[in-house]
Order: C-alpha cells, then structure tokens, then sequence
C-alpha cells in the first residue's frame, strides 16, 4: 500500500518485457506498469506520476531476470541490532571480486540495485562501485543505519539515486534500545545531510509487534518534519540474525495491514507497506558473491549459485520464481 503527496521530478530507470514497460523505483523498490509512453533506461519523471501508476510484483513480469536485486556486499557493521537479516556467517569477497559483480549487474537487465549490507556505508569503494552500476543504466539506491551518512553524503550526492535510512523508533529512547547509545542522534544528522543535498530519502522501519503500535505515527510524522519522500514500515523477516525473534516479534500481514490501514489516506508523507508475501522471490546477492532467492511468503532464503556470470541471475523455475 502507498501513498504519495510529494511533487518531485527524480531518476527512476524503464523497461520493456514483450509488450509491457515497467518502472522501478530506486526509493521505495516498487515497480509500476508505466501509464503513459516512456523511454528506456534511466529516466526522470515525476514523482506524483509514478506512484499513480500501478504496482506490479515484480514476479508478474516475465522477465529472464530479476527486476531489482539487493546486493549485500559486506556483513561488517557497526551497529548489532537483534533483528538484523544478515547471517553473521557468511564470508566477505575481496574488492576486486565486489568491483567484478558490480560490472556483471551493468551488463544485466537488471534495472535497480538497492546496496545493503551489513553496513554499505563501510566500504571505502562504494562511490566506484555505484559509478560501475549507474554507467551501465541501473537505479541505485543504499540501505544504512546512517551512522557514517553525514560524512559521506557528499560522495553519494552526485552519484546515489536513493537513500534509505533504516530506524527503529521515532526518537533516541526507543531507535537506541534496539541499536544502541547514539545511533538515533547519528542517523538523523545522516537524515538531515542526505535531504540537504538532495538525495531522495525515505525512512524504512521494521514492524515489531512490541513496538509498532505506539511508534508507527510519530515515526510518520518525524519523515515528514524531517521533509523526507515517506516512510516504508517492513514486515520481520524470517532470515537471519532475526529470525530468533519471529515468535515474540512477527506481525503477520493481515494484521500489519490493518495497523496502517487508516494511514494511507489520512498521513502527511507517503506511507508503503512491504508484507512479506510482497518480499517473497526477491533476489539477493550476499556477501559470498552467491545468489540468494526468497521462497515465496520469505519464510526463508535459498543460496542458488555463484554470481560468475550474468547467466547466473536468470530467473529459473528450480528456483520456484516467476
């Protein structure tokens, strides 16, 4: 579910599948059947036109390869949040093998590359790797926990299509129990130094059934203090470090549409919902270089192959995806 109100004309990136063109969004990770004649590639368009567009899962595309993929290039990070979807155990590739993935996904017809981690934010060659992927016509966005996002934001801001910024709570008290001492004072001033420079920004929050009640409308009304693109509230993930917490923690998604419900109409800044059956036959790419796939629902994540080649992105039916 999403809503929009903010009139901004920013980079989205097209295709065409057989007789049909799509759009991916590099803020939300949404994709749209285009409404109207657009071309292919990265493109600018507005905002407003996009989102009135409709969402399509990716899956109903019949597309060789995935339509967007999140590249996990690292597990390193400076935060250890409990409900973290990175498992601890798999092994980092070295730079010259991260450089070599991000040629293969510009060969690809993969239109957006969400990079996560870990914490991306820790790579020193993040700006050479995002310059690899835009030059080969992709929509980029990164996923941090804006610890080391002030810092960094000038580097990002002539490069990066996106920034998501990932919170816990709407103010220190409760970001900072799950994410520790300071994390909430560092990730606002990312917040406040990515919107300064005009990077698209949204705030993306994990739903926690021991929290989200009572946070869920003051974390929408900060994104909208803070002038941000919206607010994606995430359904828990059985993946991962998290997955321990899924029996105390897990919404499910009736229950979490229906938290929001009202919301989508009635909120100050767009409001997205990603359910897990949303996330379900999403492509990974870890640390490890391998090929993860979501099962359908996301109830878990199969390791398919090694990224060697573009080849090995294809969208398979031994991979129960679409």
């Amino acid at each position: 579910m999403t809503r929009r109100c903010t009139a901004t004309t920013r980079t989205f990136t097209a295709g065409a599948y057989g007789t049909e063109r799509v759009v991916h969004d590099p803020l939300t990770g949404l994709t749209h059947r285009a409404g109207t004649e657009v071309g292919s590639g990265r493109i600018r368009l507005p905002d407003a036109d996009v989102a009135s567009w409709l969402e399509i899962h990716p899956a109903a595309v019949h597309a060789d390869e995935p339509i967007s993929v999140c590249w996990s290039p690292l597990v390193r990070c400076d935060l250890t949040c409990p409900h973290c979807l990175d498992d601890k155990s798999v092994s980092e590739l070295a730079r010259s093998d991260r450089r070599r993935i991000a040629h293969l996904l510009a060969e690809s017809a993969v239109l957006g590359v969400d990079i996560s981690g870990g914490e991306p934010l820790l790579l020193r060659e993040l700006p050479e790797l995002i310059d690899i992927l835009v030059a080969g016509g992709s929509a980029v966005s990164v996923t941090t926990n804006g610890t080391h996002l002030a810092r960094r934001v000038e580097a990002l801001a002539s490069r990066v299509d996106a920034v998501r910024v990932s919170l816990d709570g709407p103010d220190a008290e409760r970001h900072d129990h799950w994410r520790g001492t300071g994390s909430f004072d560092h990730a606002i001033a990312g917040i406040r130094a990515a919107v300064a420079h005009g990077i698209p920004t949204q705030i993306q929050t994990v739903l926690l059934r021991s929290t989200a009640e009572a946070s869920v409308r003051p974390m929408i009304e900060l994104a909208a203090a803070l002038g941000l693109h919206g607010v994606t509230f995430l359904q828990m993930l059985l993946i991962g470090e998290g997955a321990r917490l899924a029996g105390d923690e897990q919404l499910t998604d009736v229950e979490a549409t229906d938290l929001l419900a009202d919301l989508t109409t009635s909120s100050p800044v767009p409001v997205r919902l990603r359910t897990r059956e949303a996330a379900g036959g999403f492509t990974v790419i870890r640390a490890d270089g391998q090929v993860w796939r979501n099962q359908p629902g996301a109830h878990s994540i199969t390791s398919l192959r090694p990224l060697r080649g573009v080849i090995d992105l294809a969208l398979t039916a031994r991979d129960g995806s679409a």
